[in-house]
């Protein structure tokens, strides 16, 4: 063999970091002896894998190429270590989520999962779908939890909860005696929106084919609490996931306005790189996503 196993840790560190001295010290290890590590392994393989620019190193075509094949090969020795040895060892599990899951759902999750595993260390990236997407994809995330729909070749998407978006308006809103909308009502209003490229935003969009270019926006919000104090305050009518107004719903602060005749469904996908191992602790992470009860309880 004409590789180590650690020279392709030193790799996909200095990969990860663009910087020698990073990895060295993720790595606990001298920068003298990560450079070495890594001119040793591009000799052997006989390819350039980084474009240098001063302290800089930028990952190249080829470099991308073994980067993957390389982690997929790490995840699989330290699983195969790790089955030898006894249990597997769960210490830490780096998850992503797009805004609504991270800020609705993902801390329950999370509570369940260290409740079972004290030990465990959970990090957690919020931002959006494409986001995730690219932190899944480069490896930087064991996996993400997202609301979005995209097509990426080299991810997996799971589904784990169905979900569905939800019209409402102030208690005090002329919408809020009508109840029921028709087409009329929806273009006629006045509306309150998240921002275009989220996933809320992307099944909206779908919901509402056909009149879409007609809908009168207001206001164009990326966060989620100021879309529902903004309806709260009469400014308009928005659309969001049930989840996230599951609690206004309950105590009344908003009221939901039927559009039976439009489709606001929609799926929660957990996303994986195809070539990431798929340990106990990520097939148990998995197991808490589906979880209904764990973040749709109805409050008190």
């Amino acid at each position: 063999m004409r590789y180590s196993l650690r020279q392709l840790e030193v790799f996909l560190a200095i990969a990860m970091h663009g910087n020698i001295t990073k990895a060295a010290d993720q790595l606990a290890m001298s920068q003298s002896a990560a450079s070495d590590s890594l001119k040793e392994l591009e000799s052997r393989l006989d390819i350039q894998l980084f474009e240098r620019a001063g302290k800089r190193l930028k990952i190249n075509s080829r470099g991308k190429a073994l980067q993957e094949q390389a982690q997929e090969l790490i995840q699989r020795a330290v699983a195969l270590e790790e089955n030898f040895l006894g249990s597997e060892v769960i210490d830490e599990i780096k998850v992503g989520a797009t805004l609504t899951i991270g800020n609705y759902m993902a801390v329950p999750i999370i509570a369940a999962f260290r409740a079972k595993h004290r030990q465990a260390r959970v990090s957690l990236k919020v931002s959006n779908t494409e986001r995730i997407a690219d932190m899944v994809a480069s490896f930087k995330l064991d996996l993400g939890l997202i609301e979005g729909e995209i097509n990426r070749d080299e991810l997996d998407f799971i589904p784990i909860q169905d979900d569905e978006l939800v019209v409402f308006c102030a208690p005090n809103h002329p919408l809020a005696k009508i109840g029921t909308l028709r087409d009329e009502d929806l273009i006629n209003a006045e509306w309150i929106v998240r921002e275009a490229g989220s996933g809320t935003r992307q099944t909206f969009e779908r919901a509402m084919q056909g009149i879409f270019p007609q809908l009168d926006f207001v206001l164009e919000l990326q966060n989620i609490e100021s879309t529902k104090k903004a309806v709260q305050t009469g400014l308009g009518i928005a659309c969001l996931s049930r989840v996230t107004i599951r609690e206004e719903l309950h105590k009344k602060e908003v009221i939901e306005l039927a559009v039976p005749h439009r489709n606001f469904s929609r799926q929660f996908y957990a996303v994986l790189h195809k070539n990431k191992h798929r340990s106990s602790t990520i097939e148990e992470w998995l197991h808490f996503c589906r979880q209904p009860e764990l973040h749709l309880a109805t409050p008190h």
